[in-house]
């Protein structure tokens, strides 16, 4: 019997897209009172199926809008199926919108910790880890100026910095290896990579096919919320690219 890190089983998932526009909140709440809004299903998933191994790499492709970012979502527990049911054996790291937990008006310093935090860490290991956070992140500079008056470049650096720097068992990254420069993408890859010959199990979504190919060894494609296609990243990359 196959050991799984996460186990995704005929998920669904429907939002209400208002078929109308509202200019104001007042005219909103009119209207909301009266049941008078008018929404239209919109399914982002259809029944996606798939399970993912202990320790593999797994790359989702697939256009802007084809469910990447809500599967991935559901996956990290921030949003709940309408439909079907997600298994996740082991912690959770997820880099969905790095920067998102932040407070702005705090200092990088103490959003390191808050961060921390919100992941699951004490602050002992948050305190053992923040040399080496903001040494990756390139912002001894800036410990101790409000987040508010970083870039988001540089905001995302430190997101990257903090999630990655404890081993997690799950690691979900959505579009990050864009953050900072060119150099800094690199070291991005590069602990990823380190993540992955430690045993983590990864789910990578980026547009870039040739990170995908090399950050994962099997890749799922979806389109308007349905599986298309999953296998050996080369393959399916491939099929992708001649669709």
């Amino acid at each position: 019997m196959e050991e799984y890190a996460v186990e995704v089983k005929n998920v669904s998932m429907m939002f209400n897209k208002s078929k109308e526009k509202v200019d104001n909140l007042k005219e909103y709440l009119i209207r909301f009172v009266k049941k008078q809004l008018m929404f239209e299903e919109f399914w982002a998933l259809q029944e996606v199926s798939f399970a993912v191994k202990k320790g593999e790499s797994v790359g989702l492709i697939g256009l802007n809008g084809s469910g990447k970012s809500t599967i991935l979502k559901i996956i990290a527990q921030v949003m709940k199926p309408t439909s079907g049911s997600v298994k996740v054996t082991g912690t959770v790291a997820p880099m969905i919108e790095l920067g998102a937990g932040f407070d702005a008006d705090l200092s990088a310093r103490e959003n390191v910790f808050l961060n921390g935090t919100v992941l699951g860490y004490s602050r002992r290991q948050m305190e053992e880890k923040f040399e080496e956070i903001i040494d990756f992140a390139e912002l001894w500079e800036f410990v101790d100026t409000p987040i508010k008056n970083f870039s988001s470049g540089m905001t995302a650096r430190l997101g990257f910095s903090i999630a990655t720097a404890n081993l997690p068992d799950i690691l979900i990254a959505d579009e990050i290896l864009g953050v900072g420069d060119y150099k800094f993408q690199l070291k991005c890859e590069e602990r990823i990579g380190k993540i992955i010959d430690r045993g983590a199990t990864v789910l990578f979504v980026s547009h870039s096919l040739e990170q995908v190919q090399t950050v994962c060894s099997r890749a799922i494609w979806l389109e308007k919320g349905k599986l298309m296609m999953d296998g050996e990243v080369k393959q399916v990359c491939k099929s992708y690219l001649s669709r």
